[in-house]
């Protein structure tokens, strides 16, 4: 069923425009797991804990949320218990949306309820699936954004992870300590997992046939059909909402009150010209008699502008992170590195706020390039055009810009690291 009225009249139109905005990142659908008891939290007047609050609403609102927000989404799958349906409707009373929402029932498992999920998207003609459990409300652009990524790439089945930090050890019965085990290699799973619909469609009916229905994750069902599964970047903010105590620290991040903490960074390149046939500014091709030279593409735009987000966490500046000594980067382009950045700030608990790039040069002209400039550094940085502002200035025919020997770029970027 759909959930109320929130639906769009043409999601084939939908789709192609954000796919055609995105560029690299295509459109999807978004499966929101939230059929389970959650027993570890015990029981609540609320219901399971997807439909606990924290701060003014519920953990399942929350999470839809979060994927309404974001531009590439062209439809929510929410699979929930039969019995639930009262609780999903009040929980998402606060919520609206211009996409489909769609409730189905799911089963005793939760590889169960995925396989239902996926089978209600059937008829709907979708190249990527999101599958994402419903007690992750932190969720955010720069996770979801790297899971496409890496779908763009050609990869089937995409998992966003962090690295384990703490050491683990091995106990027995009892509780006594067996051995410690090796977190070389290790990583924590998260949700969401991003894949080709198709194929996951496929390996989940297969695995039910087969007989298999103990995986505790989609990508699980993907190995065991024979997929390769790649890593994107996870972060510590995403967290799973699993015991009381993970609703206490929920609501003190969402504290009504808490300090904002609000950073501004700054950020400065250039590249000397050289004869060629365009540059690149803000990841975008201009035609021009030179080209800008550097190990990579040379974007001083992009480059002045990931210094600039590294600057709000400490996190050091560009070459420590891509060195120009190293091979790996000869020609690389520069989007790669401003994403990096965006997920380094993502992982800190940052919300982007703000991009502002301003370029100094005698020629090309900026002018009729800015808008498309712009819309660049939303899709890269997942924020709204409406939030990245891209300016030029000659340098009066003095200095090296001014002799048109170089380029530069100076960038500011704010982030909020408090309220969210």
């Amino acid at each position: 069923m759909i959930f109320g009225k929130r639906r769009i009249a043409n999601c084939a139109w939908y789709r192609n425009l954000w796919g055609a905005k995105l560029g690299e990142q295509r459109a999807f659908w978004a499966i929101i797991v939230a059929a389970g008891r959650g027993l570890r939290m015990g029981d609540h007047a609320d219901g399971p804990k997807q439909y606990r609050r924290i701060g003014d609403r519920s953990v399942i609102a929350r999470t839809v949320k979060a994927f309404i927000d974001h531009p590439a989404t062209i439809g929510i799958v929410t699979v929930i218990h039969p019995d639930d349906e009262e609780l999903f409707e009040e929980a998402m009373r606060p919520v609206s949306a211009d996409i489909p929402i769609r409730v189905v029932h799911g089963g005793a498992t939760r590889q169960k309820s995925c396989r239902l999920g996926l089978e209600a998207l059937i008829n709907k003609h979708t190249g990527y699936v999101l599958i994402h459990d419903a007690a992750r409300p932190f969720v955010d652009n720069a996770i979801i954004n790297g899971v496409l990524d890496g779908l763009a790439s050609g990869v089937k089945a995409i998992l966003p992870a962090v690295a384990v930090a703490d050491t683990l050890k091995r106990a027995d019965q009892n509780g006594t300590v067996c051995d410690t085990v090796s977190r070389d290699g290790l990583y924590a799973a998260q949700t969401p997992q991003g894949f080709d619909f198709p194929a996951i469609h496929t390996a989940h009916q297969k695995a039910a046939t087969d007989g298999f229905h103990e995986f505790t994750d989609d990508c699980a069902v993907m190995e065991w059909a024979g997929y390769a599964v790649r890593l994107s970047q996870g972060s510590p903010t995403n967290i799973k909402i699993t015991t009381p105590e993970d609703i206490i620290l929920a609501n003190e991040k969402l504290a009504v009150g808490q300090p904002v903490d609000i950073r501004t960074g700054n950020g400065y390149d250039v590249h000397r010209l050289v004869p060629g046939d365009h540059v690149t500014l803000c990841g975008i091709d201009i035609p021009h008699t030179m080209r800008l030279d550097g190990h990579s593409d040379a974007d001083v735009a992009l480059h002045a502008l990931t210094d600039a987000l590294l600057a709000t966490c400490g996190e050091g500046d560009i070459g420590d992170h891509f060195p120009p000594t190293d091979p790996k980067w000869k020609g690389a382009e520069s989007g790669q590195f401003l994403k990096h950045a965006a997920q380094i700030v993502a992982g800190y608990g940052g919300k982007i706020l703000n991009a502002d790039v301003t370029l100094i040069a005698e020629a090309p002209k900026i002018g009729p390039h800015k808008l498309e400039m712009r819309e660049n550094l939303a899709a890269l940085l997942g924020i709204s055009v409406d939030r990245c502002s891209v300016k030029a200035t000659t340098n009066e025919k003095m200095g090296f810009a001014g002799r048109s020997e170089g380029i530069a770029a100076i960038a500011t970027a704010s982030v909020s690291y408090g309220n969210r």
